[in-house]
């Protein structure tokens, strides 16, 4: 864990956050700043910055991050359909540079955009 990772100190309930779940190795709540009228992220306990930080040897770990977001589409009520995005460096729009999953549903998506 990172000592000043907005993150890795929510996950060590040092800051205030709608828990949703919590395992072993992750932690998910409600996003502060919703894109979609449900917006859950999904983090790991362990810091890794991005993506393209993850080694093979989390492989692992992040399929066990991805199988929370159906877990928690279906408790939200998005069983007939969600998004789960990982945006991986700021060019993609990561603003946090701890590893996080967004789940979003709710409405309606386009892509492309617009």
């Amino acid at each position: 864990m990172s000592l000043s990772c907005l993150f890795c100190r929510i996950a060590k309930r040092e800051i205030p956050a709608e828990f949703l779940e919590e395992t072993d190795d992750f932690v998910a709540f409600k996003d502060t700043n919703p894109q979609a009228p449900q917006h859950i992220l999904i983090i790991p306990r362990e810091h890794i910055g991005s993506l393209s930080d993850a080694a093979d040897s989390h492989a692992p770990l992040l399929g066990r991050g991805l199988m929370l977001a159906p877990k928690l589409a279906k408790r939200f009520g998005l069983e007939t359909g969600f998004r789960v995005v990982i945006n991986s460096g700021a060019q993609a729009g990561q603003t946090v540079f701890h590893l996080h999953i967004h789940v979003l549903g709710g409405r309606t998506f386009r892509w492309p955009p617009g």
